[in-house]
């Protein structure tokens, strides 16, 4: 079954960084991309430079998906990080079904 491209594509706003979630994505990868600065284990030297800035919370975090903007908890522990893992994981991993 063939599935729209853009259906697969989800950006957001997290600590004044562009992300752009393509999937498929295990909801691990969805979690570490969107709570990047929570990373403990940071792959690359740009992710090491971003994990030591301070969280800033003036700006609204968000997620954008085809049901619209939603906002990132400031924690990824919450129920509200894992509603938001699992919308995410179900809309980027639509043709795996």
């Amino acid at each position: 079954m063939a599935t729209d491209t853009n259906s697969l594509r989800i950006t957001g706003k997290v600590q004044g960084r562009d992300i752009v979630l393509k999937g498929p994505l295990s909801k691990d990868e969805i979690r570490n991309q969107v709570w990047w600065w929570q990373n403990l284990h940071p792959e690359t030297s740009k992710e090491r430079e971003d994990r030591l800035h301070e969280y800033d919370n003036s700006e609204k975090d968000v997620i954008t998906t085809l049901g619209g903007y939603y906002e990132v908890p400031d924690d990824s522990r919450t129920p509200e990080a894992d509603e938001l893992v699992e919308m995410v994981y179900a809309e980027l991993n639509q043709d795996q079904r």
